[in-house]
């Protein structure tokens, strides 16, 4: 019986670049940081993730008010979000969280909640770079307590951490401070208003910007923080680029701190803007 093979080196060929065309293919959720529609969920938090998962987001981040629920809560939370077929892949905390006597609860409820990162989304006040050193070892306390949980650490930068002190970066200091496994939350509005490039950033730090915060930012006191996602000058396509070649990314979120539409509105916007720039 006659058989036709294909060269042993064309095959090993052939395997060296299917990693990438997974890669290439690999989707990367599209989530919503609550706080876009924080107002509606203070008010119904169910019929707001409702909202948003009708509008067709596919994780939520809460933010620190969800420290306050009970286990008990967190459950009816839980089954809310796997009714609806989305998940939280992460929550946004304040350094409270990050404490000793409450790092315990706040594993407690990420892991109900299914999230696999508990981001410190403020450091509170802090005194110079050593100050930040010492925010790193607390996040590096707090990722070797999440771990036996399969829980990552993480830390969400604003602003302060991306403005020079005596000529270095508070976020140089964490990057380079901390475990390999702390992920770098990148919003990435934040990082442009500060003057930094956030495609630099992203392959500075290969596969530690697992997530991001596509917030926007444009110049002048009508737009700031209030123009919508991708109606900026932002460059987009090469930031996400940037994050799936080597940032690591695992999923992106939308935020939004207001805009000239209603809070629904606006995310709504935002997510149809994210559709046409990915085609």
């Amino acid at each position: 019986m006659h058989s036709q093979s294909i060269p042993r080196r064309t095959l090993l060929s052939l395997a060296a670049t299917l990693p990438l065309a997974i890669a290439k293919d690999k989707h990367i959720p599209i989530g919503v940081e609550l706080y876009s529609v924080r107002d509606e969920l203070k008010q119904d938090l169910m019929a707001t993730v409702r909202a948003v998962a009708k509008i067709g987001y596919e994780c939520v981040e809460f933010f620190s008010p969800y420290f306050e629920w009970t286990p008990g809560y967190a459950k009816e939370v839980r089954k809310l979000l796997d009714d609806l077929g989305i998940k939280c892949l992460s929550t946004h905390n304040g350094a409270k969280s990050f404490l000793p006597e409450h790092l315990p609860h706040a594993i407690e409820l990420n892991q109900i909640l299914g999230s696999k990162f508990i981001i410190m989304a403020s450091a509170g006040k802090v005194e110079g770079l050593d100050g930040w050193k010492a925010v790193a070892e607390r996040l590096n306390v707090g990722a070797g307590k999440m771990k036996p949980a399969g829980i990552r650490a993480g830390f969400h930068n604003h602003q302060t951490e991306f403005t020079p002190i005596d000529g270095t970066r508070p976020i140089e200091i964490l990057a380079k401070n901390t475990a390999k496994h702390v992920t770098l939350q990148l919003d990435v509005g934040t990082c442009i208003h500060a003057g930094s490039d956030p495609v630099k950033w992203i392959e500075s730090n290969p596969g530690r910007i697992t997530s991001l915060h596509l917030k926007d930012w444009a110049p002048g006191d009508a737009n700031g923080y209030r123009v919508l996602f991708g109606e900026s000058q932002t460059p987009w396509k090469k930031i996400l680029q940037a994050a799936e070649k080597s940032g690591g990314v695992e999923f992106c979120l939308i935020e939004q701190e207001g805009s000239a539409y209603s809070p629904m509105e606006t995310v709504a916007r935002c997510l149809a803007n994210y559709k046409k720039l990915r085609g």
